[in-house]
């Protein structure tokens, strides 16, 4: 293996973790903006609260991207498991 396949090899996993973690993360981020404004706004201040719509819209997203996402990870490691005999010589 040369030093250009292993670095082309971890920068496609990064992307792919990028693009898998992306979704996922960002609804995150924006539910628990959503809830800690409306926590602002009427001022409760549990903090319980913002746990439950987190997990809600995680794994509303979950349902919707996963389809995609597993197609992505399984297009990278059939790739990955064809190309082997091409990295070994």
């Amino acid at each position: 293996m040369n030093p250009e396949l292993v670095m082309e090899l971890a920068h496609r996993g990064m992307r792919i973790t990028l693009l898998m973690g992306a979704p996922l993360l960002l609804t995150a981020l924006f539910s628990g903006l959503l809830v800690s404004l409306f926590q602002a706004a009427t001022q409760i201040n549990e903090m319980t609260l913002s746990f439950i719509p987190k997990i809600l819209a995680v794994f509303a997203v979950l349902v919707l991207a996963g389809p995609w996402m597993l197609q992505l990870i399984i297009t990278f490691t059939r790739e990955l498991f064809s190309n082997i005999p091409q990295m070994v010589m």
